[in-house]
């Protein structure tokens, strides 16, 4: 079940990431309007530990719960980035079928190398 009714809401989350996890040292997230119910959302969530959480969505609101439509989720320490996640499809890849089409790339080969997204 999605905890956003609104875009409102999620905003309200988002802007106070700090204030609600002490493990969140700063956050660059900037929700931005693209119309009358598409928005995304951009930036970085920076933990006190030296990882970097890059979040890119693409949202979509109206009257009901805020729908997570596209995303990307990369981890980073320091310069070197530890996996990602995002739902490009990858119908050719058995594996994945379980969760198609989200799923996690992960080391060593990122690009390549993809499990099922928990």
């Amino acid at each position: 079940m999605n905890p956003f009714q609104s875009l409102r809401e999620y905003e309200e989350f988002l802007y106070t990431l700090v204030q609600r996890y002490p493990v969140v040292a700063a956050s660059t997230l900037v929700v931005a309007r693209r119309g009358a119910t598409i928005a995304t959302v951009n930036g970085d969530v920076i933990f006190h530990n030296g990882y970097r959480l890059a979040v890119r969505e693409r949202l979509v609101f109206d009257e009901g719960p805020v729908v997570l439509v596209r995303y990307s989720y990369e981890v980073w320490r320091g310069q070197n980035q530890e996996y990602w996640y995002d739902p490009q499809p990858h119908p050719t890849d058995p594996s994945l079928a379980l969760n198609h089409p989200h799923h996690k790339h992960v080391p060593p080969d990122l690009k390549h190398n993809r499990i099922v997204a928990p």
